[in-house]
């Protein structure tokens, strides 16, 4: 309910939240804090958020208002960084002029390396395959699976 609570506050599809949630935490609510390289920012939560308040890492059970404060500073952003909601408006912006599938796609690599110029591949970044990989789950892709289906009918079962 978290997801479709913040779909309904910013307007970002919640098929795109759940994806960007399994993309980066696999949908852990316990997902460790992780730390940008580059510049020492912390990445609390389900969505890795950009220095967020609010993280289950060795918290159990995880109160529901911490799942929500997760997806929010994911989805609606930080006072440090921006969130879906933001990363979608730059892909549709002027500059970028991304409309659609494309803007979700665009919005996904800002996500991801804060930044995109138009015309830029959207591969790369600080994950080379994030927006293919956002791409394929809002799909229905799975590749694990895939993989079992294809060993599975070469091994002849």
């Amino acid at each position: 309910t978290a997801i479709q609570s913040i779909s309904n506050l910013t307007a970002v599809d919640p098929r795109f939240i759940l994806a960007a949630v399994m993309q980066e935490s696999k949908g852990c609510v316990r997902v460790p804090t992780t730390q940008s390289p580059l510049d020492n920012i912390m990445n609390p939560g389900l969505l890795q958020s950009h220095n967020g308040a609010n993280s289950c890492f060795g918290v159990s059970p995880c109160p529901a208002e911490k799942i929500s404060g997760m997806v929010s500073d994911g989805v609606a952003g930080t006072g440090g960084g921006d969130g879906l909601q933001q990363t979608l408006a730059q892909a549709t912006g002027s500059a970028v002029g991304a409309r659609d599938a494309q803007a979700v796609y665009i919005a996904a690599r800002i996500y991801n390396t804060a930044g995109f110029t138009k015309g830029q591949d959207l591969g790369g970044g600080s994950t080379a395959s994030y927006a293919s990989d956002v791409a394929n789950r809002l799909l229905g892709l799975c590749f694990d699976l895939l993989q079992v289906w294809i060993r599975g009918a070469s091994d002849g079962k």
